[in-house]
């Protein structure tokens, strides 16, 4: 038995970590069109089936302020849609990937808050007033990340940045709900957590609190000159 055991521990300490995976949407170069994955990072994860964000609503604002509701069809690992019209605008929406209750622990809902810029930011800080978002704040030669939960800053929150490049950093946030500022041009995928202690019930489930994730990707071609 004390064998059995030893060999159940051991391939437990070889098993790979659990993955986590996020709701990201990903513009198209020419801006014409976006592609929502599921998946570690901005390439659609090749073991998940799309089904498992089937009921992504996403959105985009335009210049005029007004949004359009986008029409997405489903391909085996990723969803796409074409952008209306031109011009600078925001993806945005919303998922709810249902009611979980992970090692003995509270049951939650999960909900993922996707956004995109499409095109550079050219300094715009791109809010949405999503139920939680990430915001790119332009500063002096760098660009940090402001994360809104009703349009108020949360504080020590975990945001993770993956910079041009692809190397993630995990950081906090400042009482103003900000990261720290990233160097560097190119294109930058961020997500973060809040969780809310609001108890509710889904396709018969009851949870006792809603975990929601906000991701953001965002290219920057060039920062704000420093003061001088």
């Amino acid at each position: 038995m004390r064998r059995v055991l030893t060999a159940i521990v051991a391939a437990l300490a070889l098993a790979p970590a659990a993955r986590a995976h996020f709701v990201f949407v990903v513009p198209s170069a020419d801006g014409a069109a976006v592609t929502a994955v599921f998946s570690e990072d901005l390439t659609p994860a090749q073991t998940v089936p799309v089904d498992k964000i089937g009921g992504l609503k996403l959105a985009a604002r335009g210049a005029d302020g007004k949004d359009v509701p986008l029409t997405l069809k489903a391909g085996k690992n990723a969803l796409s849609g074409s952008l209306p019209g031109a011009g600078g605008r925001v993806v945005f929406g919303t998922v709810e990937y249902g009611v979980l209750a992970k090692g003995g622990g509270k049951p939650y809902l999960l909900v993922y808050h996707p956004k995109a810029v499409v095109g550079p930011t050219n300094g715009r800080p791109v809010v949405v007033s999503a139920p939680l978002e990430l915001v790119p704040v332009p500063l002096a030669g760098r660009v940090a990340f402001q994360l809104l939960a009703a349009g108020k800053p949360v504080a020590d929150a975990e945001v993770t940045v993956t910079v041009p490049g692809g190397k993630k950093q995990k950081v906090k946030t400042d009482a103003d709900g900000r990261t720290p500022g990233f160097a560097g041009t190119g294109r930058f995928a961020v997500y973060g957590k809040h969780v809310e202690a609001a108890a509710g019930e889904r396709d018969g489930k009851a949870y006792e609190e809603v975990r929601r994730y906000a991701t953001l990707v965002v290219a920057v071609d060039e920062h704000p000159a420093a003061a001088a």
